[in-house]
């Protein structure tokens, strides 16, 4: 297969004059078609303003891109708007449902800005529904979704239309592990059909569905690593294991300091209490006692 997504020396510039930052800084990717691509890097380093540029939401300052063989960083409006919608499927980390729409409305709202009629599209979005095992929840709310039912949601909003490319960013972001692994293997079975596939993650341990890892530090790519599926990749497992492990050992050093740190803290607030009552109580026998004597 042959690439899909090309960039060649692609900067990123925000702002002006001493104001400016550099973003991206020459990032040069090719992606192939049917790839499963994970990017990983800190917070900042440019992962979400390189999805941006990939999915046509943003343009590069420099450089090339090619989508499909084309050139796109120079499309006007209406054409990249058009080229989102057929051939791009985006997953956000806060799913960015419309909470007054039902599910299957959520669905079917890419298709009614291709012009597909009402029965059509809602029959579309329905068998959508199905592949990501939502269907029974087609006319909820989503407000009245768990967070790993609503990804599945916006997965199948992001596939209603059949893009060829899925972007998305930080998608269990949000969700616990469970949710996490629902929305992964989803993405796996989407893959399996023959979609590309980029999501951004922190997570070392879902680069085990990837086929591919590339990692970014300050607006470039610094490694580019093949991977096996089912395996952490090399440079994610070196990462995951740096990271300090708090154990049940480690709380009770905690407690044991916060004791010797604070000597009160061991004993209960009753027992002061109880400790000014009796020291007011014998004070009241004593001067019963020095009444009586007085008489």
């Amino acid at each position: 297969m042959g690439s899909i997504i090309e960039l060649q020396d692609v900067s990123k510039l925000y702002g002006f004059g001493d104001a400016t930052t550099l973003a991206l800084d020459e990032i040069t990717l090719d992606i192939d078609e049917g790839e499963f691509v994970a990017v990983m890097g800190p917070s900042g380093c440019g992962k979400s303003t390189l999805m941006n540029l990939i999915g046509l939401l943003d343009r590069p300052t420099h450089g090339t891109y090619t989508l499909s063989g084309k050139s796109a960083e120079h499309l006007r409006p209406a054409r990249r708007a058009k080229i989102r919608r057929d051939t791009i499927g985006f997953v956000f980390q806060f799913f960015n449902l419309l909470p007054r729409l039902t599910v299957i409305e959520n669905v079917a709202l890419p298709l009614a800005y291709k012009g597909i009629g009402p029965r059509n599209r809602m029959k579309q979005a329905l068998n959508m529904l199905e592949r990501v095992g939502m269907n029974s929840r087609e006319f909820y709310h989503p407000q009245h979704l768990s967070g790993g039912q609503a990804q599945c949601v916006a997965i199948a909003r992001a596939l209603v239309n059949n893009p060829k490319i899925i972007i998305a960013d930080e998608p269990t972001g949000n969700l616990d592990s469970a949710a996490s692994r629902l929305v992964m293997e989803l993405l796996s079975e989407i893959h399996k059909t023959g979609s590309t596939i980029l999501f951004v993650t922190h997570n070392p341990e879902l680069t085990r569905y990837a086929t591919r890892v590339v990692y970014m530090h300050d607006g470039a790519i610094v490694h580019d690593e093949q991977t096996a599926i089912g395996e952490i990749a090399s440079t994610a497992r070196e990462v995951m294991y740096t990271l300090p492990v708090k154990t049940e050992e480690d709380d009770l050093a905690g407690v044991s300091t916060l004791m010797k740190a604070v000597p009160h803290a061991a004993k209960p607030p009753r027992a002061t209490a109880k400790k000014k009552t009796a020291k007011k109580a014998g004070s009241t026998k004593t001067r019963r006692r020095a009444t009586r004597s007085k008489v």
